[in-house]
């Protein structure tokens, strides 16, 4: 048990979180990212057998300013990424919550759409922005908004675009519960304006690798995996610095428990995460899945104190959580359906055993994420050293031979979705794959 004593009280991956914070702008494709995955690359290969950088292309996006005119007003806004620079004149209209059948109910052409970021408590699911930015698009609005429900003048980011065309098909902007408050009550069913400026441009972003154990290419292997880019509004500490810096501390874990790992661990971070999961496409493409043994995705891990899983239907990923949960007795809450959100779901769509791991937190939606507010203060030390210790043993665990998980049918994930309410979501946004 000394493991236990010593990552409790490791500096190694606190310490690269405050690295990654202080580089600043994360977006993927930018300079600070790549900072932050050669960072990221030298912090794993201090433990790691080996550590390197793959490239891949994407379509880079640079903010310029954004603003709402109605009446005589000059509100706050800023743009989502990947959306098109435009400046548009319409009719103003307050969706809501923005659900499915809101869309489906209301005259939108030609219309600026506002829709909550949340869902009410009775609602069954997520609906996800990019659902509602396309069901807008669909529903012929010429602009969409996406209104935070968390307070604080905080106006919240997050990408619209799709694999086949990634920069979205109107213009679409972030607002704070405030301002979207104001807009519902002085200026429904009025004419306002919304500027977007932005440009495009090719860009290149990179996933860190990193290997413990095994001999070469053929190995089955266990990918423990997080995301190095964020949002460039802010430090991204939450989302996900902290699961970075985590991979990083499992990596010091792991080495120094080598003779515990009956399969070997590859640790990914992964780049361009925020704006459509595009590192970790790029390696469910080209991997071999016949070396996948599972996916230990680290995405939201230190929000909180403890600990939540969505395992996917794997009851193999459900049972191994459950015995560390016991052995530990630290609370790991499962969720059994899909999270088709991070990036596990390119490796788990493809019928490969996945977690998305993240923390519990009692709020509603993502909190401090995709806000200026998603900072380091928000974050404690205890936490991310109790969870270290806990994803350490989970992946000791899923690593062992006592975790078995076959890959499974993607005709029954398909039926899956289908039957969870999440299909209609998905092929809006382009993300189906079936």
């Amino acid at each position: 048990m000394d493991w236990i004593g010593e990552t409790f009280t490791s500096e190694v991956g606190w310490s690269h979180l405050e690295t990654l914070v202080d580089i600043g702008d994360r977006m993927a494709g930018s300079d600070g990212e790549l900072q932050a995955a050669r960072a990221t690359r030298r912090a794993l290969a201090e433990h790691a057998d080996d550590a390197w950088l793959e490239e891949f292309d994407i379509q880079g996006w640079t903010r310029g300013s954004s603003a709402i005119e109605a009446g005589d007003e000059r509100l706050d806004c800023i743009a989502l990424p990947r959306s098109p620079g435009e400046s548009v004149t319409a009719e103003f209209v307050d969706l809501g919550y923005g659900l499915p059948d809101d869309f489906k109910e209301a005259d939108l052409e030609g219309k600026v759409v506002m829709c909550a970021s949340n869902v009410p408590s009775w609602y069954d699911r997520l609906v996800h922005r990019r659902e509602k930015y396309y069901h807008a698009v669909e529903a012929g609005a010429a602009v969409f908004v996406f209104r935070n429900h968390v307070e604080g003048c905080l106006a919240p980011t997050g990408s619209v675009g799709t694999e086949a065309r990634p920069v979205g098909d109107i213009p679409a902007v972030g607002v704070s519960k405030e301002v979207g408050t104001r807009l519902a009550r002085r200026h429904d069913g009025e004419s306002v304006t919304v500027s977007v400026e932005a440009a495009t441009h090719d860009a290149t972003s990179q996933n860190v690798h990193a290997t413990l154990g095994g001999d070469g290419d053929a190995d089955e292997r266990v990918l423990v995996t997080s995301h190095v880019d964020a949002h460039d509004i802010a430090e991204g500490a939450v989302d996900n610095g902290a699961g970075t810096a985590m991979v990083v501390e499992l990596a010091r874990v792991l080495a120094a428990r080598r003779d515990d790992l009956e399969t070997p661990v590859e640790f990914v971070c992964f780049g361009a995460e925020e704006v459509g999961l595009e590192g970790s496409e790029h390696l469910a493409d080209a991997v071999d899945p016949e070396r996948v043994k599972a996916v230990v995705n680290n995405d939201g891990v230190v929000r909180g104190r403890d600990l939540a899983a969505y395992s996917h239907g794997f009851p193999e990923l459900r049972a191994a959580a459950e015995r560390v949960s016991d052995r530990l007795d630290h609370p790991i809450t499962v969720t059994p359906e899909h999270g088709p959100h991070s990036d596990h779901w390119p490796f788990v769509e493809r019928g490969l055993p996945g977690y998305h791991l993240h923390s519990e937190t009692g709020d509603e939606g993502r909190g401090w994420g995709h806000t200026r507010a998603d900072t380091l203060d928000k974050l404690e030390k205890r936490n991310f050293r109790e969870l270290a210790i806990v994803l350490a043993e989970l992946v000791v665990e899923v690593a062992s031979d006592r975790t078995a998980a076959d890959h499974r049918d993607t005709d029954a994930i398909a039926r899956e979705l289908e039957a969870q309410d999440l299909a209609e979501g998905m092929k809006v946004t382009g993300d189906w794959p079936y």
